[in-house]
């Protein structure tokens, strides 16, 4: 079709501009108005015409409603083409007397208008859509009008539609750099929403708006830096498909703006723009692992865009790696926002398993027009690629994966079968899906799904020779392996695919209905008669005994019988030592032959004999060597099925013979071998037996403490979750009656960088004391309390995380659930803030800085302050979410006045001016006690007249909690005249004899009331120095104790 293309404008332009009120599309405003210089020049407005007033129509219907946007750029193209082309068809209603570049100062014109738009206004957004919508169009029409005569691939046609495309982004350029944030941000939403509408841009132009775009992400608005990423995203992805089909692209340009963008990505505080380039940038190789650290990103609706577009948008989940498709499962199922939880639940249920079924995915997130039916192929396969012998052990996320997947695919949980076939050659895979299905449907559904269990898995007795089978190729495969000098990795990874098929049976087999005798029996002879062989992998031991203990009876007769048929498997296991050495000839040593008081040897070799004979002492030492690892390894077995049959044991110890006998035997031997790893698990089942037996535990308080006192870190440990055991099950007594105890958990809590597992668990068992009111002394929780504030703030445990994660949420919990916490934090909240003052202090500047390491003091404070706000404390019987106004605010009272004490002491005066600001920051409340109200008001007085404070902060501090004190105290006053009066006027109508009688009794009131607060003066009195005296004592022992260890 033959073009009659106009000349461009060739009319000088003039700075003007239009308020922000006045910016409509259709104004007719022509003069010039006040402007900054930032504003660009755009062209001088010339009277209105015919083709304006149409534009302008266009334009206001346009940011009404999206639905007609399609017609509307029908209409305005219509109008682009009569002025850019020679009309075949004349229409009286299209103006032909504008030219091209009327047209494109027109729109040019209009889309100005849209500039000083605000966000909050959906006219911007929709006016925006209107115009990439209409500059796409116009570039696809002016290509079907050049059709095949300019086409060449290496330059791009110079058409109306890329003439008013380079006019429009010229006239918004400048823009990008205007004071006005709103103009900032329509001028990067505009452009970024035509690059990435339009299939292709001028390199000049190109160039322009890359190189605007990369200062605005660097904007100081979060909402101009969001809308430039998503422009410069869609260059980025352009310009590498530069780089892979052109051989002169500038690599360095390219890289560098990818580069920028990732570090963008990472680093940006606003999670509208990471999450903006999360879906933006391209898909690459080297952006890939940028891209899927989102999915620990802190923003929830970025976590959760990972699972639901940028994942699904990767296609075939089988490109990732093994580990990372096992970090992004364990990730996202287990987020703390359920929102999280659910995409990733549902990618891994609808499109992971459907990439394995075959099924081609669409793009973007949505949902495919038909599921693949369900095949056990594919969720084999499924399972195969999260590696599940890994990730399907207990705490893995196979499992987690697998409920909600059983959960949402009910399509594959009417198809599954298992059936004979199914059983005879089973994988690990396989065995993992019939253990999940049976975990889904007897914890889910609340029984619902009972039925399918019965329907689909075998019985008892049938479980029972399969898990023989199975069994059977383990030991088999665990003794050609021992056998074997060098082992090969196939061998290797046999074994351990072996042992998984037993763990899930065995979980199966937990779970089972013993109601049948015949199938109860089967399986209890056979668990009995696995439970003896020496070889049998530990997980699969703590499995065995669990279904043994489930299998017996749970009272006391049945607890018995489950101890004398673990001690006897016990007993098989350590005959093979003695079997061992009877075979060489020496059948007198048994077990005691590890016990340290028998020999001063750690293992026992009996070189002598051999000696006799002319053995080659090199062969006898290579012998007893061997012979000595392996008495350990038979020991430590041993001592590990009696640990997991003490772990199922709730009877007491004394009542039971057998445990009174495997005490004697074999723990206690077992604690006083020199044998490092015999000993230590030794304490562990001498911990178990002490949870069975206070006078026990009483017994080896202090061997427990030894342990703590001279073990490595991962002994201190054991020691400290002992003692914390015994602690919460025989009482907090023995704390008191052990002060060295206190002192050993105090020691640990400061621990610090020394040993920091050491004190994270030391953290945990604490927390746990307090907050289950196991120890309920004052003088105690007060201490054990003041250490965990310090801690908590310390810079020192700044890269604890446990202790630090631990602490918060322990410490709100603790106070905000009971009054009497609140009340034990108010009392050491003082000392806490002393003592992190101090350390504070003592922090050399040029080692850290301070401000990074370490919370201000006056963030402290404020800790403090909220933690024991009375109106946050749990009250029964009043919802948390109510309005408590007038609630008992005693515990503030309280901390004011030692405030006030702090105040009068000797404390510096930097230090004074961290406290005295807590005054204001106090709740006063007119429920609180009466009299401490007018105490504390009496004392805060005397502060104020007495000039108490000096800095402003702290002054206005005072006379905040001043003036809140004196309205209560005002109040109260009215209260009791009023109620003087009410008595007054009962006592005038009263008979007059009555009436002497009355002020013969009201007279001697007040000297009788003063008498009373002497006697409760000299009371206080005797009990504070009481206290004192007390206090010091505990003093003096602690020196004595302290000097005797040191």
């Amino acid at each position: 079709m033959p073009a009659r293309v106009s000349s461009r404008s060739t009319r000088t332009s003039a700075a003007v501009s239009h308020k922000a009120s006045s910016a409509t599309l259709n104004s007719r405003a022509s003069a010039a108005s006040r402007v900054s210089s930032s504003n660009p020049d755009v062209p001088e407005e010339a009277p209105d015409n015919e083709l304006r007033t149409q534009i302008c129509a266009i334009f206001r219907d346009a940011q009404k409603t999206t639905a007609t946007h399609r017609k509307l750029v029908v209409n305005l193209r219509k109008l682009h083409e009569a002025c850019c082309y020679e009309p075949t068809r004349p229409n009286k209603s299209t103006p032909t007397d504008f030219n091209e570049a009327d047209f494109n100062n027109e729109f040019t014109r209009c889309v100005l208008r849209v500039m000083p738009v605000k966000k909050s206004e959906g006219v911007g957004e929709k006016t925006i859509r209107f115009v990439g919508l209409f500059l796409r169009h116009a570039n696809d029409k002016d290509n079907e009008l050049l059709g095949e005569e300019d086409v060449d691939a290496s330059t791009m046609p110079e058409t109306p539609s890329t003439r008013l495309t380079t006019q429009v982004m010229e006239a918004i350029l400048p823009l990008l750099t205007a004071k006005d944030k709103f103009v900032r941000y329509r001028s990067t939403q505009l452009i970024s929403h035509v690059i990435n509408s339009l299939d292709a841009i001028d390199d000049d132009l190109f160039q322009k708006l890359r190189h605007g775009l990369l200062k605005r992400i660097r904007d100081k608005e979060a909402m101009v830096r969001s809308q430039a990423v998503l422009g410069l995203g869609r260059l980025a992805g352009n310009q590498v498909e530069g780089m892979v089909n052109s051989d002169d692209s500038d690599d360095d340009v390219e890289t560098g703006l990818l580069e920028k963008l990732l570090e963008v990505l990472q680093n940006d505080p606003s999670a509208d723009v990471r999450r903006s380039l999360l879906v933006n940038l391209p898909i690459l190789p080297n952006t890939l692992p940028y891209l899927l650290e989102r999915a620990r990103d802190q923003d929830p609706a970025t976590r959760r865009a990972v699972y639901s577009r940028l994942l699904p948008a990767l296609g075939d989940f089988r490109h990732l790696s093994l580990s990372m498709r096992e970090k992004l499962l364990r990730w996202g199922l287990r987020d703390r926002d359920e929102n999280v939880r659910k995409a990733a639940g549902r990618l891994f249920r609808e499109r992971w398993i459907e990439d394995c079924a075959g099924v081609n995915q669409p793009e973007d997130g949505e949902q495919p027009a038909g599921a693949a039916p369900p095949t056990m192929d594919a969720l084999l396969e499924l399972l195969e690629r999260i590696d599940v012998v890994n990730s399907g052990v207990e705490n893995g996320v196979a499992l987690e994966a697998m409920k909600g997947f059983w959960e949402g695919r009910p399509d594959y949980r009417d198809a599954v079968e298992f059936d004979d076939k199914f059983w005879e050659t089973l994988s690990a895979e396989s065995v993992f899906i019939a253990r999940s299905f049976n975990d889904f449907c007897r914890t889910e559904g609340n029984g619902k799904y009972e039925s399918l269990i019965e329907e689909k898995l075998p019985e008892v007795t049938k479980l029972a020779f399969f898990l023989e089978r199975y069994l059977n190729v383990l030991i088999e495969a665990i003794r050609r392996v021992n056998n074997q000098d060098g082992v090969e990795e196939d061998e290797e990874e046999d074994t351990v695919e072996q042992e998984f098929i037993v763990e899930q049976l065995l979980y199966i087999i937990l779970t089972l209905d013993y109601s049948d005798e015949v199938g109860r029996r089967k399986m209890f002879a056979l668990l009995r008669q696995t439970l003896s062989i020496p070889e049998l992998p530990d997980e699969i031991t703590k499995l065995t005994i669990e279904v043994l203990r489930d299998i017996c009876a749970p009272d006391t007769a049945g607890e018995k019988e489950f101890c004398s048929v673990v001690l006897e498997a016990v007993a098989d296991v350590h005959d093979t030592i003695v079997d061992d050495e009877s075979a060489i000839g020496d059948g007198e040593e048994s077990f005691h032959s590890a016990r340290s008081e028998v020999s001063g040897d750690s293992t026992p070799t009996k070189n002598g004999k051999n000696g006799k004979h002319g053995a080659d002492n090199s062969i006898s030492e290579e012998e007893a060597r061997e012979k000595a690892i392996k008495e350990i390894m038979i020991n430590m077995k041993c001592l590990h099925i009696v640990q997991c049959m003490l772990s199922n044991v709730e009877g007491t110890l004394q009542e039971n013979d057998h445990l009174v006998s495997m005490l004697n035997n074999l723990v206690v031997p077992a604690v006083r071998s020199h044998e490092a790893p015999v000993r230590e698990r030794g304490l562990v089942c001498l911990g178990l037996c002490s949870l069975l037996d206070r006078p026990l535990a009483e017994e080896n308080l202090t061997l427990f403490m030894h342990f703590f006192s001279k073990g490595h870190s991962a002994l201190q440990i054991t020691a400290l979750q002992i003692l914390t055991d015994i602690l919460n099950v025989h009482g907090a007594q023995l704390l008191s009656a052990n002060p060295a105890l206190l002192k050993v958990y105090v020691r640990a809590l400061r621990s610090g960088s020394k040993n920091p597992e050491v004190q994270g668990a030391a953290t945990v068992a604490v927390c746990k004391l307090l907050l289950g009111r196991v120890v309920t002394d004052h003088d105690t929780s007060a201490e054990l309390l003041k250490t965990l504030i310090v801690a908590y703030f310390d810079p020192s445990t700044a890269g604890n995380q446990s202790v630090r994660q631990a602490l918060n949420y322990f410490l709100p919990v603790f106070c905000y659930s009971r009054a009497e916490n609140q009340e034990l934090m108010g009392s050491v909240a003082l000392d806490a803030l002393h003592s992190l003052y101090n350390v504070r202090e003592g922090i050399d500047d040029d080692d850290m800085d301070v401000g990074d390491e370490m919370a201000s003091l006056n963030t402290i404070g404020a800790c403090l302050v909220d933690w024991t706000d009375p109106r946050k404390c749990y009250t029964p019987g009043i919802p948390m979410d109510s309005d408590k106004k007038n609630v008992n605010g005693d515990v503030h009272l309280d901390l004011a006045r030692d405030i006030l004490d702090k105040l009068n002491s000797n404390f510096s005066k930097e230090e004074k001016k961290v406290i005295a600001p807590l005054l204001g920051k106090l709740y006063i409340s007119p429920a609180s006690s009466e009299e401490k109200i007018r105490d504390l008001y009496e004392d805060i007085t005397a502060a104020v007249e007495g000039n108490l404070l000096s800095d402003a902060t702290s002054r206005n501090a005072l006379y905040k909690i001043h003036v809140s004190l004196g309205k209560i105290v005002n109040q109260l006053g009215e209260q009791d005249k009023m109620s003087r009066r009410s008595g007054s006027r009962s006592v005038s109508l009263a008979p007059d004899d009555k009436t002497i009688t009355e002020d013969v009794t009201v007279v001697p009131a007040p000297p009788i009331e003063e008498e009373q607060e002497e006697d409760v003066a000299e009371d206080d009195a005797d009990i504070t120095s009481t206290t004192i005296k007390r206090s010091e004592g505990d003093s003096l022992v602690e020196d004595l104790l302290t000097d005797g260890e040191e």
